[in-house]
């Protein structure tokens, strides 16, 4: 399996494969890959003839610096990993900071219709600006006919779409189903640094959303918010950031339910300095 770490050449290996007519997916990650991310792989790798996985952790996206510092980075187990996928079809570009910012690493700034001021955006100063610039990056460099997300990251997905369809970047941009462990926590690259407590605790957070679910069937969204706080400040281990209804479309909390709108859940929560979120479907 190539393992490109320079954008020129992944990008004339892109352009190679396009003038024979194929078609390419990007599937952008920043590595540790679990299954959740080889599920994005093998969809890709279904719905185009080649596939790039990037392999970046992005400084300008992380607000916290120990966070960055922490981040697992583990190249060599992520190219094996995807070879137990694909041997031949996926291609690895895992650049240095250097080569995609060449000495300025900040972020550009965007403007997202104000979905980058909700959730998420409260509470990471700058996230979705960092996002953007590698996102956006990532699109030039490659140039897919395809890009891959998972809906763990919702308020990203979001924010994808509205940067695809406000700069005019011909790339379809597809969202793919949260990929769970058994005991239903959402799988992130963080799991793996929860400490062995905190990982038996950490299921609570989807078994709360699915109840608030049930809930939000019969009771307002501020009822249902009121009951999920409780249960968090009952809980030993698990501290709640936020919990949110909000809008599918604006990502605004919901004030009124509306049988002409879908709603979903979002949640944020620390297990000890771990921050871990999820979100569930709820109309």
């Amino acid at each position: 399996m190539k393992v490109f770490s320079q954008k020129m050449q992944i990008s004339a290996k892109v352009d190679e494969l396009k003038a024979k007519q194929l078609t390419v997916g990007l599937v952008p990650t920043m590595g540790a890959l679990h299954q959740g991310h080889m599920a994005l792989v093998r969809k890709a790798l279904n719905e185009n003839d080649k596939v790039v996985v990037s392999i970046f952790v992005n400084p300008t996206q992380f607000d916290n610096k120990d966070d960055l510092i922490k981040y697992p980075r583990t190249l060599d187990n992520d190219v094996e990993l995807l070879k137990t996928v694909s041997k031949n079809d996926i291609l690895v570009y895992a650049p240095t900071v250097e080569d995609i910012y060449k000495g300025n690493t900040v972020s550009q700034k965007f403007d997202f219709d104000g979905l980058e001021f909700e959730m998420e955006g409260k509470f990471r100063n700058g996230h979705f600006d960092g996002v953007g610039t590698i996102v956006k990056r990532f699109f030039e460099i490659v140039k897919p006919h395809r890009a891959y997300f998972g809906e763990k990251d919702f308020q990203q997905l979001a924010i994808i779409k509205k940067l695809v369809k406000k700069h005019n970047i011909p790339v379809k941009v597809i969202g793919c189903p949260i990929h769970r462990e058994t005991s239903g926590l959402a799988m992130s690259s963080r799991n793996t640094r929860l400490k062995p407590e905190y990982k038996k605790a950490a299921p609570f957070i989807y078994k709360t959303l699915t109840t608030a679910k049930e809930k939000f069937g019969t009771k307002s969204a501020n009822k249902v918010s009121e009951w999920v706080e409780k249960e968090f400040a009952k809980h030993d281990l698990l501290k709640l950031e936020y919990f949110i209804i909000a809008d599918t479309k604006t990502l605004k909390p919901v004030i009124r339910k509306s049988n002409k709108k879908t709603y979903r859940a979002f949640i944020a929560a620390y297990a000890d300095d771990i921050r871990l979120i999820d979100n569930i479907a709820l109309n």
